[in-house]
Parts: C-alpha cells; structure tokens; sequence
C-alpha cells in the first residue's frame, strides 16, 4: 500500500543508505495472476524490495479489503516521478535501439536537466550467459543510481531477481511498457480509461496480435481466482 510520494522517498532514501542492490516492480493482474499460478515466478519475487499496485483493479480489491488507497502507482508515471529527482544518475534497459533513441530524446527534452549515464538494447529472446556479463559491466561502469528495465513481465522481473547478487549497487525498477509509451512509440490510453480500469482494452485494440492471449487468459484467471477466494472465505 503506496502512492507516487511515498514510493519515490522509499527508493530515493536507498540511495542514502549504505550501497546496496534493491529491486522495485509494477503489478498489475497479468503479474498477480502468474505469480499465483506459477511458483517458481512468486519465489523469484520474493528477492523484490517494493512491488507497487500498478493496475486499477488492484486498487478496487485492495480497497476492499480497507486499504482506502486513492489511486494506483502506475510504472510509467512512477519512472517520470523517478527521473524528476535532481541529481540522481539514471541507466535504461530494454527495447530496441530506435526505441532507446527515441526514449532518450523525449526524456531530455521533457527534463533538461535529467543525467542519462547509459543505455543498453539486448538482443530479441533469449540471450546467451556472456549477454547478462557484459549488461551487467555496463551499467557498473556508468555509475547509475537508478536502473530503468524495459523487458516485459515477467522477463524483466525474472532477470533482475535472477541475476540481483550479481548486480552493482544500485535501485533497479522493472517498468514495462514504460519504454514503448515515452518513446511515443506505443499510445497510452486515455486518462478516463485508465480510471475506469480498461487500459487493457485500449492496449488490446493497439496490439491486438501480442496481447490477445494474455487479457483472455489472465484477466479470466484474476476473475476466477477473486471469486474463490470470496467464496471460500
């Protein structure tokens, strides 16, 4: 149970602390779902320092259950709270090099006084061990605070919980879709959609081919698993 304030102070106080490699992700139901379904996925979690309520219906159940939380911690505009902070070092991860290029030039421009010390494009699907060496070399030899991940879930979550020992010290956060929405790249829906909680069907619509079967299969799966769970208690 958080908000934008109090989850920029929690990882910005890290920063403070001694030096230390701490993890931060955004759940949404795709992310709830698999992580109760797939055990080796929640176990990967474990090794996480903040997971924030990324999706809309999150907060209805949360409330629910008396959180009274008035909006959700959304990754993308969690990263703009992020970047917002003076003096902080900051390195990106993920997406094509058009894509970083693109994320690069906005970011500036919106934050003239923003420190990009480094950016890294991983190869498309798996990579070989060599791969995580030398993006792991690179981000301790620029010195980066904060380290933007944009893999997608959970290949960006099972990669920063797999290789955190290995990690320099740094705050490391896993935001998705951040990378293709401040590219401008991909477009993100309408603010009153995002209230009403049907981001999914305006990314549906956007990217019908790549996440048809996630929305039909997990958001079922939420539903499913929050009746049940209701009837059981």
């Amino acid at each position: 149970m958080t908000d934008y304030e109090q989850a920029v102070a929690l990882t910005h106080s890290w920063l403070e602390g001694p030096p230390a490699v701490r993890a931060v992700a955004a759940a949404n139901t795709h992310f709830v779902t698999l992580s109760r379904r797939d055990r080796p996925f929640r176990e990967l979690l474990n090794r996480f320092d903040l997971i924030v309520p990324d999706g809309m219906p999150l907060i209805w159940v949360m409330n629910r259950a008396g959180a009274e939380m008035r909006d959700r911690v959304y990754g993308p505009t969690l990263m703009l709270h992020g970047l917002a902070q003076p003096g902080v070092r900051h390195f990106l991860l993920g997406g094509s090099e058009p894509m970083l290029a693109a994320l690069e030039r906005n970011l500036r421009a919106r934050f003239p006084e923003l420190q990009i010390v480094g950016t890294h494009s991983p190869p498309f699907g798996p990579w070989p061990e060599e791969e995580d060496a030398r993006m792991i070399a690179k981000i301790a030899a620029s010195g980066a605070q904060y380290i933007w991940i944009g893999l997608g879930c959970p290949k960006q979550e099972t990669w920063l919980a797999r290789n955190k020992e290995r990690l320099p010290p740094g705050v490391y956060f896993a935001v998705g879709a951040a990378f293709p929405f401040h590219s401008g790249m991909v477009r993100q829906a309408p603010p009153w959609m995002q209230r009403l909680g049907l981001e999914w069907l305006f990314r549906l619509g956007m990217e019908p081919r790549r996440l048809w079967k996630r929305v039909a299969v997990y958001n079922t799966l939420f539903l499913w698993h929050l009746a049940t769970d209701r009837f059981r208690s």
